[in-house]
Formats: structure tokens, C-alpha cells, sequence
């Protein structure tokens, strides 16, 4: 795995890619999802924000973008000596939450360079710190869509307000399925609407006219990325429309639970056992940090 990128290094590839616009208001005017560079774009658009995203998440969820990643750990049911994938893990804030059960090893993958940078660069920080935790996690970088590790890796795969901004959302349900011991399971946390209309109305107003202003300032950003983001859940696939595509991903006793009024959905579903019939997969390369 690469080394850490330094405090200074990370600070100047956020500012070099800053002043690039991402999303402009014609490409936001249809559905993201569908522009056929958004991985590119994605990518861009996350390296610039990363410096003030976690700040961000904060500020704009009051707070609670931190007790739903507490959630998801819950959901999880994390048993001692067991293996952890957090996809799209971003600055690692639901890394270090798993980290902090009794799981033997926990592994944060982003394609993000810049996010894993800030990872990386805190984690260092936590081990200098002689923090306990630490000594259970690994970044690497890498896609959802494509995980560099053998099947049958992990017994808890989650993924947190990630799933929509990969281009193929089915493709990494079923990576998902395919890296999970049998019986592992899967935690999809995903913004979704208020079912009160009174509530989806507020929710509305807030994310499409008084976020995107108020968070475009406070990191200052030029991408578009805080356009891009409420847009990307508007247009992405309503709760139904989410269990059927876990449940289509191979995945069992797929649920979902919605948290404070619904902006926010716990999704877990449980990885099938291997039918007798059904060949072995060859293998593929194992991460070198993964024991």
C-alpha cells in the first residue's frame, strides 16, 4: 500500500483540483447517474471536497450523519475475530467506528486518493497515539465495482451514502455478495425522502436551496459537488426499488430501516450459502495486507 500522502501534499491536490467545475447546472438539469463519465467526475469531485467533507457532513446533517454510521455498525452484528470491508470508506469515519468492536481486522477501501490521503494521515496519527483500534486498520485503494480480494473474504461488507455514486450501483451489490463469507452480511446506509409529505417538502427545500449554498461556501468549492449530491438522490432508486436490487445481488432477509424521519435508510441483507452444485470460482489475487 502506498505511503500516506503528507498533510501539505494532500492540501495542494485538493486546491489543484478545486477550481475545476465538475457538474455544471445543464449536466444537473437531467439525471447524473446516467452521464457517462460520472465515475471521472465522481472521482474529481470528491478529491476537492475532501479537505472539508467530513466538516461538511457534520454541519449539514446537525450531527447525525455520526449516530447513523453507529447504526450501521449495530446493524452489522460485528462477533469477535471476524473481517470487516468498508467500501467507498472515504475519510475513514465508519472504519474507525467498526474498529472500535471486536473484529480482527478492518479494511477501508475508496478510489478517492485524496480521501484515503486523510485517512491514511489519521490513522498515522492514531497509531502514533498508541490508539488500540488502529492496529485493526487497512486503506486501500481500490473499486467497488471491481474489489481486489478472493471471494469469501469478509464476514461484514457496509457501504454509507456510497452506493449511488458508483456508475453501476448492481455491479458492486453483487462484488458485495461475491467477497462475503456465506451467512455475511451486508450494511447499505442511503439518503432517501421523508414519507410525510409535509416532512418531504421541508427536506426538499433544505437540500435543493439552502445546502448547496451554505456548503458550497463553507468548503469552498467550485466543482459542483454540492449540487451534484442532493440531485444524486433525488434521481437515484426510492427504498423498494433498493431491497429488490440487494435482493437481486444474491443477498437474503434483505431489510431496511429508516432513520430520523426517513432522510436517512439502514439497508442489511445476508449473504446466501454456496449451493453443493454450483463450482468453485477461481480465485483472485489477495490484497498483500490481508492475512
Amino acid at each position: 500500500m502506498p505511503a500516506a500522502a503528507s498533510k501539505a501534499d494532500t492540501d495542494a491536490s485538493v486546491n489543484s483540483a478545486a477550481p475545476s467545475l465538475v457538474w455544471s447546472e445543464q449536466d444537473l438539469a437531467g439525471d447524473p447517474h446516467k452521464t457517462a463519465d460520472k465515475p471521472e467526475r465522481v472521482k474529481r469531485m470528491f478529491g476537492a471536497i475532501a479537505k472539508r467533507y467530513d466538516l461538511n457532513n457534520r454541519v449539514h446533517s446537525f450531527g447525525r450523519d455520526q449516530k447513523w454510521r453507529r447504526e450501521a455498525v449495530k446493524e452489522s452484528a460485528v462477533r469477535p475475530g471476524e473481517v470487516v470491508l468498508d467500501a467507498a470508506c472515504g475519510t475513514g469515519d465508519l472504519t474507525r467506528l467498526f474498529a472500535q468492536t471486536r473484529a480482527q481486522r478492518v479494511v477501508g477501501l475508496d478510489f478517492t486518493p485524496e480521501m484515503l490521503a486523510i485517512a491514511n494521515e489519521r490513522l498515522s496519527r492514531d497509531k502514533r497515539r498508541q490508539v488500540l483500534a488502529a492496529s485493526r486498520i487497512e486503506y486501500v485503494e481500490g473499486d467497488a465495482q471491481d474489489l481486489p480480494f478472493d471471494d469469501a473474504t469478509f464476514n461484514v461488507v457496509s457501504i454509507a451514502f456510497g452506493v449511488r455514486n458508483v456508475s453501476a450501483p448492481d455491479k458492486a451489490l453483487r462484488e458485495f455478495c461475491r467477497v462475503l463469507k456465506p451467512t455475511g452480511r451486508l450494511v447499505v446506509l442511503e439518503f432517501s425522502e421523508p414519507r410525510s409529505p409535509l416532512l418531504k417538502k421541508l427536506n426538499h427545500i433544505y437540500c435543493s436551496r439552502i445546502m448547496p449554498v451554505t456548503a458550497t461556501w463553507l468548503s469552498g468549492d467550485t466543482t459542483g459537488a454540492y449540487r451534484y449530491l442532493p440531485r444524486s438522490v433525488e434521481k437515484f432508486r426510492d427504498r423498494l426499488a433498493m431491497v429488490q436490487a440487494i435482493r437481486d445481488a444474491g443477498f437474503s432477509a434483505v431489510t431496511q430501516r429508516p432513520l430520523t424521519f426517513g432522510v436517512c435508510v439502514c439497508y442489511r441483507g445476508v449473504a446466501p450459502m454456496p449451493s453443493k452444485a454450483e463450482p468453485k470460482k477461481p480465485g483472485r489475487m489477495r490484497h498483500p495486507g490481508l492475512r
